[in-house]
């Protein structure tokens, strides 16, 4: 038997069933798709027409409420459970999911990754900024700033500074690190 494409935690059920008692799915479903850019999932939940599904499209079941997932976002998905968070920062659906982008079985991004998330993601974090990591290829490591850090004056700082210094003390076989930020859309920087 195969592995379910989504669960649903208790707080995702709760909201779901808020939801679906107040009108929002009458004749409606969800669809789900997964994109992949570098080393994250990009996730996306819309609403559309209960006959929207597909012949390709995988059928999960929360409460009565159909969500259709894409042939492509399936293998992305497959095993992971929607939840619901309200706390401090904001309430939204959060997915928990146990698969990985395809660029994290390489061990030099497995390990850039994990210095972004220890010691990177969470300084820049106190300005609303992030660094994602986009690609490695042949000691070269990609990356981008987003949030508070995209159209930063001190991005150039950071980058040199803190982000090349870290990653080149913790993951010595890189070469070089590069921005592949556009900074002139940075919609909110931090000055």
């Amino acid at each position: 038997m195969s592995q379910a494409i989504l669960s649903f935690d208790a707080g995702a059920i709760r909201k779901l069933c808020e939801m679906r008692d107040a009108g929002r799915f009458e004749d409606s479903a969800l669809r789900v798709s997964v994109d992949e850019e570098g080393a994250a999932f990009h996730y996306q939940i819309e609403v559309v027409a209960a006959d929207a599904r597909s012949d390709d499209d995988e059928l999960a079941l929360c409460e009565g409420i159909p969500f259709y997932v894409d042939r492509q976002s399936a293998p992305r998905l497959r095993g992971a459970t929607l939840g619901y968070v309200d706390g401090l920062s904001g309430a939204g659906f959060k997915f928990d999911n146990p698969n990985r982008p395809r660029l994290l079985d390489d061990p030099v991004a497995a390990r850039v990754q994990q210095v972004l998330d220890e010691e990177i993601n969470p300084g820049v974090a106190a300005h609303g900024g992030r660094v994602s990591l986009v690609g490695v290829e042949e000691g070269r490591v990609l990356i981008r700033f987003g949030g508070g850090c995209q159209g930063c004056g001190m991005a150039d700082v950071t980058l040199k500074e803190g982000v090349v210094a870290a990653l080149k003390r913790a993951v010595p076989e890189i070469g070089e690190v590069l921005d592949a930020t556009d900074h002139a859309a940075g919609e909110n920087p931090y000055f």
